[in-house]
């Protein structure tokens, strides 16, 4: 049965759920459920935040699927809720800043969270909602799924996707993404280092599933210690990377799950993971 969190539209009790959680398996799947837009608003920031949060601290979750309700997988910031806070007396600075940094800290939490985070996107992913995409360690669309950056067409360069997509994609073709504003299709955004898979819509949850029960079946320590080694090393000088991989892999080498693996391997049986 899914989980539904209790962040609710517009702080109203009886409002539909903004995200729900379905467990199986050791793979956790979050949905974000306010169509037609999921706009990542204030609440639905918090939503995704607390079900992360949720996910860290649990030891049963191997893997953590981000997908979502209708036709479009998230339209990014919700430009009506920034809209109305022009109004205040600091023509809306103070909101704008709340937004940008929950915003960004929601995606860092995606990318320090131990356990691996795929995107499933059926659909348009735009602006912030692209940012979500990119800060993901997998992506799986179908290949009616589109993708942009569209800050620019409405005055606003789209900055906070740009870092998540600037270390997603090729440089050259995130500067394409971001000085456009175009939508690209689903082959491009592979084609751009956005996507690693497209498959037929028909069978989207179905390889998602696969790949995060192949995931799942592996150390979680190995994965949560390769993760965070892997994001760490990547604005590293080349030299220096290796120092510090060399490094991880010697605590690893001595971790019990190494020993069990290797043992496993060594024996011809399945190996026995820490939980």
């Amino acid at each position: 049965m899914a989980e539904v969190v209790s962040f609710r539209k517009d702080g109203v009790e009886d409002a539909p759920a903004l995200v729900t959680a379905d467990r199986t398996e050791g793979i956790l799947r979050l949905t974000l459920t306010n169509p037609p837009a999921n706009a990542l608003s204030i609440a639905m920031m918090d939503a995704l935040a607390a079900e992360l949060d949720k996910a860290r601290k649990d030891r049963a979750v191997k893997v953590v699927v981000i997908a979502a309700a209708g036709k479009v997988f998230s339209a990014g910031h919700d430009l009506k809720e920034l809209t109305a806070h022009r109004q205040d007396e600091d023509r809306g600075r103070a909101f704008f800043e709340k937004t940008m940094r929950q915003c960004a800290d929601l995606m860092l939490q995606i990318m320090k969270l131990p356990q691996p985070v795929i995107a499933e996107i059926d659909g348009l992913a735009t602006a912030a909602g692209c940012q979500l995409v990119a800060s993901c360690d997998l992506a799986i669309c179908t290949d009616t799924a589109t993708f942009c950056t569209p800050g620019v067409n409405i005055g606003l360069f789209c900055s906070t996707p740009m870092v998540a997509v600037s270390r997603a994609a090729h440089r050259k073709q995130a500067m394409e993404m971001l000085l456009t504003g175009e939508t690209i299709d689903a082959s491009t955004a592979k084609d751009f280092g956005l996507v690693n898979r497209i498959v037929p819509k028909q069978y989207l949850a179905q390889v998602v599933s696969k790949y995060a029960s192949v995931i799942a079946s592996k150390s979680p320590q190995a994965l949560k210690i390769g993760k965070e080694a892997f994001y760490r090393q990547l604005d590293m000088p080349v030299e220096e990377a290796y120092d510090f991989a060399s490094a991880t892999m010697v605590e690893n080498m001595l971790a019990r799950d190494a020993e069990e693996g290797i043992g496993a391997f060594l024996g011809k049986r399945h190996p026995q993971w820490e939980e």
